[in-house]
């Protein structure tokens, strides 16, 4: 972080809970507005601004986002929603003043005027609820500050009488006032109360041992057994007959038949119209099944915001949350949730002294720790906007993202949020689980591995999506790092979690010599792999070893096949295997054999492994068979899965491209910046892959979405599509199949207008930052720009700024604001007049009900990227693949408009070039009108009321 020039304010009395006297600054993203500590209120430049907070340290509201509006590098600031997270771990609250307010349930300030006066109040509560009387706190409130403020264990000492002493604290700004909050000013707590407080894991509690539950049953959900659920889940909330949603619950239950042919699991295609209640739709039949069969119904979503949404459904089902704490669960990958030996690590880590962000991470996580729920990073506990504040490494860094758990060698297994969750899905009724993790659990299923045999599929259009990533194979730069850290650990010399094969594996071979062999030589021949500094190697071209010497000849050949590729450019190059220039095939089969002499002894310690748990059935004790079992596992899915796939890659250089496959080389970019080079495949129709995985173990599966259909002139009723797109014609054959489409209860013809804008140059920024800026003022906000590239984003994004901020109309921008996208539609949600401008996520399966999003511009037609691995898609799938992939865009957006039935709005496309055969992505009976933008303005005026 840069370090500023700080004024800071003598430390509060004990006895009055006093806000540093600090200027407050607020930004509507354009003008700044600034209360100064002699309580003028007044507009200051962005210069201004800049000049102040690197003379006094202010009070902010998210200051990470305010320099990104400033154009400076972070400064050091009394940053409110900081001390929102210390005082109130695990809340929700929208990042901004009035979202602040709301969640303290003070007056929701309006004008930026307010917003600075109201952030003083702000803190004041926060500092005031911390001494409030009957609060339970899970950890120290008093050490943490302490640790977070401090140097070397305790605060430094501070001359009262002058702001501006030398001696001020340097960590984190609010320590000194939560200490007077607390009444520890004058007795800071000791180096053990501190080092006694960051041990919260001894604090958590453990998750139990059951005995293996018995297998489930096969009895099947009657309609009226899924209708009677429903009319329960309803309720006295239920304000209007929805013959839809029964029919689509009624309809959802023929997955839970039960199977009558080996090969042939039931498989329910439905499409739900938006408001037809989809998903207490499929969870009536759902838990009737669980409950009748005594086994787990596996939810997939694609978004966080669907798996939060499901899990406050099923609160209508279970009056007692500790009953619905045991029978539903939220599984996702490891790699987002809280690891207790890393939060140790970090908290033993003698970086802690030195970086004031390092103490702030520590302790707002620590905090969070003690009250979360489940551990989850991305979880309804977890303040989507904290990594914005605390940097988004550091937050993963107390998650398990390399795949170097230990397991039950760690201290703190029996309280690993990980376990707990896997043994929880166990014994559940409903697992609320995602695509990527469902995907991940089927590609990697070794032969002793057992898949759930139901699930629903929600937002069912991103399953071919989902299976890409996980039926992939990509031999990179990155990817061969990470494999040579799992197995060797940290080689910088730096204190790290990365303890490598041989720390994992010692204790568990014993005096086995074939086994420490194997280890030795794996150990061995990984160092073929790339060490560290291996990007800068690879970008001067100074390659280290076989692996970064091919890695080094693929950016050549790809940057001589794009001689003319902008170096600006945020996409990636790309080009095709064949022919390879001079010294690719040799260096691909000099790798191949060091990869196979890699995966040679990683299998030979597998078997050595097995081999003890046959010979010592009867001595092991669970723990160590628990090991045992656990590094088998990883072993495998890195020898088999990772390993034989780059083989088998580098081998296609010689023999050709496997069928079914798509190889190429591509130097990939982050930003405008080469990232990455190598060698990637990808599947051409990996929905298939994934459904010949899973067929062996399926028993019923329902896919839905209320985009999956996609009607043409050739397919009238639009199965054909999703059909081949999901899996599903390789999963069951027709005798087992049912697909179904419930209409949307809405009136789309009298809640909507479709307007296609036919005089804007879509190649023209700045007209099409003013078509942008008039419609966006015509609707009074509410609305949402997408765009197609993020380059164009930014550009109109400049220009929009100032004249919405002047027309009252607050503007967000993902790939901008530095806020997560879901942090962002939060945002939006609340401020039924901001604006928000993004590309695909805020697309997709966001839900903004009500006049908070009552306009959606589209930049121009969203048509597929033309990728190699596209042009071979296309192939496959036919002529008409493009325009059905751009109509399940075009059905997405629209879809974010209605959420409910007394929704308006408006769309508008402004590109011209919109082709008459990709309207059948809008509803029928819904006109499409091409105008020019004059009346497009008009007409959205008019419809919306806004005139």
């Amino acid at each position: 972080m840069a370090q500023s020039l700080q004024t800071h304010m003598p430390p509060p009395s004990a006895k009055r809970l006093l806000v540093p006297d600090a200027p407050v600054l607020v930004t509507d993203g354009a003008a700044v507005m600034c209360l100064t500590p002699d309580g003028t209120l007044e507009p200051v430049t962005a210069e201004t601004a800049r000049q102040m907070v690197r003379r006094h340290m202010p009070l902010v509201c998210h200051g990470p986002n305010l320099a990104a509006h400033l154009r400076m590098e972070r400064f050091a600031a009394y940053d409110v929603l900081e001390l929102f997270a210390f005082v109130h771990p695990g809340a929700f609250t929208v990042p901004t003043p009035r979202g602040l307010a709301r969640a303290l349930s003070l007056m929701e300030p309006e004008s930026a005027e307010d917003q600075c006066l109201a952030l003083r109040d702000i803190a004041r509560h926060l500092l005031a609820d911390l001494s409030a009387g009957g609060r339970t706190e899970k950890t120290d409130p008093a050490s943490l500050a302490a640790m977070m403020g401090l140097m070397n264990g305790t605060l430094p000492a501070a001359d009262p009488a002058d702001p501006a002493d030398s001696a001020a604290p340097q960590g984190w700004p609010w320590a000194t006032s939560v200490l007077a909050a607390l009444g520890r000013s004058e007795t800071p707590p000791t180096r053990g109360e501190i080092r006694a407080a960051l041990r919260v894991w001894d604090r958590l509690p453990e998750w139990s041992v059951h005995a293996p539950e018995p297998p489930a049953g096969h009895h099947g959900v009657a309609e009226d057994e899924a209708a009677a659920r429903l009319k329960h889940l309803l309720g006295k909330q239920r304000r209007e007959e929805r013959p839809q949603q029964e029919e689509y619950a009624s309809g959802i239950a023929a997955a839970f038949a039960p199977k009558s042919a080996p090969d042939a699991p039931h498989v329910v295609m439905a499409e739900a119209g938006t408001g037809v209640g989809k998903t207490l739709g499929y969870l009536a039949p759902a838990t009737v099944w669980a409950e009748k069969n005594g086994g787990a119904v596996w939810i997939s979503t694609y978004t966080r915001n669907l798996q939060r949404q499901v899990d406050a459904e099923l609160e209508k089902l279970y009056d007692d949350p500790v009953e619905k704490a045991r029978k539903v669960v939220t599984r996702k990958g490891r790699e987002n949730y809280l690891c207790l030996l890393n939060l140790e690590d970090v908290a033993q880590s003698p970086s802690i002294q030195s970086n004031d962000l390092n103490a702030t991470a520590l302790g707002l996580m620590t905090r969070w720790a003690g009250v979360t729920e489940d551990g989850d990073l991305a979880g309804k506990d977890f303040p989507g906007w904290l990594p914005g504040l605390i940097g988004w490494n550091r937050v993963m860094s107390f998650a398990d993202r390399r795949g170097e758990c230990i397991y039950s060698a760690c201290p703190h297994f029996d309280k690993c949020f990980v376990e707990k969750s896997v043994r929880k899905a166990k014994r559940a009724d409903i697992v609320i689980a995602n695509h990527a993790l469902v995907m991940h659990q089927t590609a990697v299923i070794g032969p002793e591995d057992v898949l759930p045999s139901r699930y629903v599929f929600d937002e069912g259009h991103h399953l071919f999506e989902a299976a890409d990533s996980a039926f992939c194979a990509h031999l990179d730069g990155t990817e061969t790092a990470d494999l040579r850290r799992w197995l060797l650990g940290s080689e910088t010399g730096k204190r790290s979690r990365a303890r490598g094969i041989q720390k994992r594996a010692e204790d568990l071979i014993g005096d086995d010599e074939e086994a420490k062999a194997a280890l030795d030589a794996t150990i061995e021949a990984a160092r073929a792999l790339p060490g560290p500094q291996w990007r800068q190697r690879l970008f001067e071209e100074t390659p280290k070893g076989v692996t970064e010497n091919f890695l080094l000849l693929c950016r050549r050949q790809v940057l001589a096949r794009n001689p003319d590729a902008p170096k600006t450019d945020i996409y990636g190059l790309e080009t095709e295997l064949h022919p390879p220039i001079p010294g690719l095939l040799d260096a691909a089969l000099a790798l191949s054999l060091r990869l196979k002499a890699l995966q040679k002894p990683m299998l030979a310690l597998i078997a050595r492994l097995k081999d003890r748990l046959d010979t010592e059935a009867d001595t092991l004790d669970s723990a160590t068979r628990e090991r045992i079992q656990f590094l088998c596992t990883s072993l495998h899915r890195r020898a088999r899965h990772v390993l034989g796939g780059w083989i088998d890659m580098l081998d296609s250089l010689k023999n050709g491209t496997a069928e079914g496959m798509v190889d190429w080389l591509e130097v990939t970019r982050v930003e405008g910046h080469n990232a990455d080079v190598g060698l990637y495949r990808h599947a051409v129709d990996p929905a298939a892959l994934f459904a010949a995985h899973l067929k062996p173990h399926a028993q019923g599966i329902a896919v839905t979405s209320a985009t999956l259909r996609d009607p043409t002139e050739d397919d009238a009723e639009g199965w054909a599509s999703p059909l081949a797109r999901t899996g599903a014609h390789v999963l069951t054959p027709p005798s087992a199949l049912k697909s179904f489409h419930v209409s949307s209860p809405f009136d789309y013809a009298a809640q909507t207008r479709i307007l296609v804008v036919r005089d804007v140059k879509k190649d023209d920024t700045e007209a099409v930052a003013a078509a942008f800026r008039e419609l966006f003022k015509a609707a009074h906000g509410g609305a949402l720009g997408i765009f197609t590239a993020i380059q164009r984003l930014k550009a109109v994004q400049e220009k929009l700024l100032a004249p919405l901020a002047a027309a009252g109309l607050p503007l967000y921008a993902q790939h901008v604001d530095p806020l997560e996208t879901g942090t962002l539609i939060d945002i939006f949600r609340e401020e039924e007049n901001a604006c928000l401008l993004g590309t695909d996520a805020t697309r997709d399966g966001i839900d903004v009900p009500g006049r908070s999003l009552r306009l959606v511009v589209y930049d121009r037609v969203p048509w597929p990227r033309p990728t190699l691995l596209h042009k071979a898609r296309r192939a496959h799938f036919g002529k008409a693949y493009d325009d059905m992939l751009t109509r399940f865009k075009l059905k997405q957006a629209f879809g974010r408009l209605v959420r409910r039935a007394d929704d308006r709005g408006v769309f508008v496309m402004l590109d011209s070039a919109l082709p008459t055969r990709l309207t059948t992505a809008f509803p029928a009976g819904v006109d499409i009108e091409r105008l020019g933008l004059a009346e497009a303005i008009a007409a959205t005026k008019e419809f919306l009321g806004t005139s």
